[in-house]
């Protein structure tokens, strides 16, 4: 039985996520699953995976949790869902999952990037719930480049290989079937940033924070029982280069609405979920005809 969340997502706040592509939903979560948050990351931080990757002071878990019972609830039974589906105003599906910890002292700055091309996703009905268990201020928390998830533009990955010094790279990407995904399920296996290739035939990110005066930025002070709900689509980033006494353990899940397709990537760069392969798809087969991996987590109908 799913929870439902401490109060009703307004129709200003789903506003907001549709015209800016994000947007902050105070006070949703109740004590008792930001606990349970708490938990669960520290679950999956102690147990480190194939699927963990440390970069510089951030450490990065794909699919956590797979690991975490704390986080398999939040994924299953919290209130994320019915806010997400509420945002979306359909029916919503799991994708995947990510942890993203920062220990206390120096937080870098996490660059900005955007995430479809990392996935073998496309559709326009992509959002994700970023929440955490700790307080985090404006300066060292998510931000998103106001409007861009409907540039309608997908920019090339900073991960992977480098197809223009690597040759293995460049032949990979050149040699990409579309029937078949570049990275199989033997990715779970031995998996990092690296073991794809970076689609630099894809724009490359514009250098925002080089630039800030010239974009609209959004971002907000976080409180635990918060969720920032942010587009798939949307340019987003984390400030940094601030010493902070606490520690950072995020927790960002992606959902999917009615429009979400399959899509082989050249340039995947994160392994389809696991469950996924034993159904061999093809591009442009909807989430939804793959009901045993990604069934239905929250529709209007439960409301009703």
């Amino acid at each position: 039985m799913r929870d439902a969340p401490l109060r009703t997502i307004t129709e200003d706040e789903i506003a907001a996520f549709h015209r800016d592509g994000a947007t902050l939903v105070k006070g949703m979560l109740s004590r008792e699953w930001v606990d349970l948050l708490g938990a669960g990351a520290d679950e999956a931080i102690d147990r480190p995976d194939v699927m963990s990757e440390n970069l510089g002071t951030l450490r990065v878990d794909q699919f956590p949790a797979a690991k975490s019972p704390g986080l398999r609830r939040m994924v299953e039974e919290s209130p994320l869902a019915e806010i997400v589906g509420r945002a979306l105003g359909s029916a919503v599906r799991f994708y995947m999952d990510q942890l993203f910890f920062k220990p206390k002292g120096l937080f870098l700055p996490t660059p900005w990037h955007q995430d479809t091309c990392y996935y073998n996703l496309h559709g326009h009905d992509l959002i994700r719930a970023w929440v955490s268990a700790d307080p985090v201020p404006r300066d060292v928390s998510l931000e998103v480049v106001r409007g861009s998830h409907l540039w309608n533009t997908t920019y090339s990955p900073l991960a992977g290989r480098d197809p223009e010094a690597d040759d293995d790279a460049r032949a990979t990407l050149e040699n990409a079937r579309p029937d078949e995904p570049v990275l199989g399920a033997d990715a779970y296996d031995d998996w990092n940033y690296f073991s794809g290739v970076r689609d630099t035939r894809l724009p490359a990110v514009p250098d925002i924070e080089a630039h800030r005066d010239s974009y609209d930025i959004l971002g907000w002070d976080y409180e635990p029982g918060d969720v920032i709900l942010f587009h798939g689509h949307i340019l987003h980033g984390a400030g940094g280069n601030i010493v902070s006494e606490r520690p950072r353990r995020a927790h960002a899940s992606l959902w999917a609405g009615e429009d979400v397709r399959y899509l082989h990537r050249a340039g995947q760069i994160i392994p389809d979920p696991r469950a996924l392969y034993a159904h061999k798809p093809r591009s442009g087969q909807f989430l939804s005809e793959f009901p045993e991996v990604f069934p239905v987590a929250w529709s209007p109908e439960d409301s009703a």
